[in-house]
This record gives C-alpha cells, structure tokens and sequence, in this order.
C-alpha cells in the first residue's frame, strides 16, 4: 500500500531527483530517446494521474530536444498548476508523450465503489475511495495496489507490461505499452495492447497530453498547429492570443506571464486519416508529425508560456476476454528556419 504522505513527499521532491529516477536509454542512427521507469518509490512519476510507462524525459533529433520538464517546483497544495511562479500539483508534472486514461471523466468503478472500497486507473493501479463524490484526476489517491510492472528493454524499443487484477471491483487487465524507434527513421511509435482478463465492460478513453517544450521556445507566432480537417470549436482561444484559422491553431502573439490558450478542436470525423496532426516551429526549424490507427473521439489544447499540451484521444469499449490495440506514431523532421534566424541548438534560448 502506499500512503498518500508518501505520494507527496517523493513528489515535492520530483525536480530535484528528476536525473536520479530509474530510466533508460533507446537510440537509432537518428534519434535518441530516454525513458524513466515505473517505480513506485523512487519513479519520476508515482502520483494517480497519468500512466506510469513510457514517461519520455528527453527526445533528441538532428540537434533538438522536444520533451523535457515545463515547471519549476512541484507542489502539492497547488491544484494542477500556477502559472505564477511556474508550479505544478502533486498529480500533474507530466513530461513528454504522456497518457491517461478516463471513463466519462472519471476512473473505472468509481461511481459504483463505495467509501473505503476500491476503483481502478489503468496504467496507475487499484486505488482508495476516499468519502468524496466526484472524482478528480488533480487528487492523489491512495494506492492500494500497483499490480505487477515488467519491463523489457533492446537497444531501440522498450516494452512495459502492467498486471493488474481488483477482484472487488471486478476489473483486471493486462496493459502493455512498447516505445519503439524505427530502423533509419526519425520515427517512435507507442504500441498499446489492453486485455480486458476480468468479470466487467472495460469502457474508456486515452488521451496523450504530449507536452512540447521544443528548444525551450515558448508558444507563441513561430508555432503552427495544423490538423488534415477544417476546425470547428465550442471553446475557441481568448481572442487576445490566438485563433482557429482553417485548419490550424494559430498563436497572435507570444504566450507570458499569466496567459494562456486554450480550444477545444473538433470537425474531425470517423475515420484514422483525420489523426494527423503537425506542429512545427518556424523559428527553431522543427517540427513533428503524429498519426494513429484509431480515429480521433476528442481534441483539446492547452498551452502557457513554457508548454504546448495537445491532447487527442482514442476510444475503446472491451468486453471480458478481448483485447484492445493501438498505435501512435511520431515523425520528427527539421523546416527550413526563418530568414536570418539560424537553428537553435538545443538547450539553447533566444
């Protein structure tokens, strides 16, 4: 069992230790990539939010890094983030590609659970339900049982397995999930399998959150985030900094201080062609390019002045002894910069 005090403690501590945290490393000739690992005590992430596999720390192409930490200091009394003083709660410090799954919002089982009893996160484990009626993915629940985590590692791919079974939930799965890098490619593909080993309907949705922080370069003109489909939104950006122009997002200034954009992306229809999404930088000269084998259920963007979040999901309905697979890929790919404006280097600022 791990207690919430615990949770907290090791997180507060999280920036710090980042380096310290159980990771490894998978390369090709063109890409470079590291991954932390699942570890309930010493992980980089061990709060109840997000999957705890393939958390990607860094991602190198042809002299850029795509993925890495957007805050400063992790918190857990703030309630998911503050831009002032750029803090993040105990549940939210995602990093890189990173995924959660819900069911209507919530987890598995949790409207039928009672206090004291137990729910599931897939990718988390089977949690604690606290005397609360709403579930609250920015909560750190308590632990009850992590299931089993297996990793399996080459020099291009490593694969995560998750075991886990709630008998008084009725839920247990098997979740795998391998990063893999493609032979003379700048390409990663995230390979999911979820079989449903147990007694109930496993109904959800898993969205990838991907946290950009390509060269350090905050959101703003020199990005454009561009989908195959003509955009339609019911929460469209504040006009004071951005737009839906056709099919793209489009900054109108660059995101400081307490600003923020936010859309919602919809016009996208049945179909996997319409998982294509680009976002580039213009002044750095990157971009990269993502596409699944599922149809989009739902887009939603999020971005300060340190990070884009885009955040696409998949859908999935698993009856007891099926299973359910997907595929995203990742191609990275370098834009001619803006005249009179080299590359950055990563790591480096203007």
């Amino acid at each position: 069992m791990i207690t919430r005090n615990l949770i907290f403690l090791g997180l507060a501590a999280g920036l710090l230790s980042a380096a310290d945290a159980p990771q490894a490393e998978i390369k090709n000739d063109q890409l470079r990539v590291k991954v932390y690992l699942p570890d309930a005590k010493n992980g980089f992430y061990n709060a109840t939010r997000f999957d705890w596999s393939g958390v990607i720390s860094s991602l190198e192409y042809k002299g850029h890094n795509y993925y890495g930490p957007w805050w400063d200091k992790i918190d857990p009394k703030v309630y998911d983030y503050a831009i002032e003083g750029n803090v993040v709660s105990a549940a939210s410090p995602g990093i890189g590609p990173i995924e959660e799954f819900q069911t209507d919002g919530k987890a598995l089982g949790y409207d039928d659970a009672k206090v004291g009893e137990t729910f599931v996160k897939i990718g988390v484990g089977v949690l604690r339900k606290p005397d609360e009626p709403k579930y609250d993915h920015y909560k750190t629940y308590e632990i009850v049982d992590g299931g089993k985590w297996t990793v399996k590692k080459n020099s291009d791919w490593i694969q995560f397995t998750q075991e886990l079974n709630d008998p008084s939930s009725g839920y247990a799965y098997t979740y795998q999930k391998t990063v893999r890098l493609m032979p003379g490619k700048p390409e990663m593909v995230l390979e999911h399998s979820l079989k449903n080993v147990g007694t109930k309907l496993i109904r959800s949705t898993v969205f990838n959150q991907n946290f950009l922080v390509l060269d350090g370069q905050p959101p703003g003109p020199d990005f454009s985030i561009t989908f195959p489909f003509q955009l339609q939104s019911r929460r469209p950006p504040a006009k004071e900094v951005g737009e839906i122009r056709g099919n793209q997002i489009v900054y109108l200034k660059t995101l400081e201080n307490q600003e923020r954009l936010t859309a919602s992306a919809e016009g996208f229809g049945d179909s996997a062609t319409d998982f294509d999404i680009r976002i580039e930088n213009r002044k750095v000269g990157a971009g990269l390019r993502m596409t699944a084998d599922h149809p989009l259920s739902n887009v939603g963007y999020w971005s300060i002045r340190k990070v884009i979040g885009l955040a696409p999901y998949i859908a999935m309905s698993i009856a007891p002894g099926s299973e359910f697979t997907w595929k995203l890929t990742y191609e990275y790919y370098t834009i001619p910069a803006l005249p009179g404006l080299p590359a950055t280097k990563a790591g480096e600022r203007r």
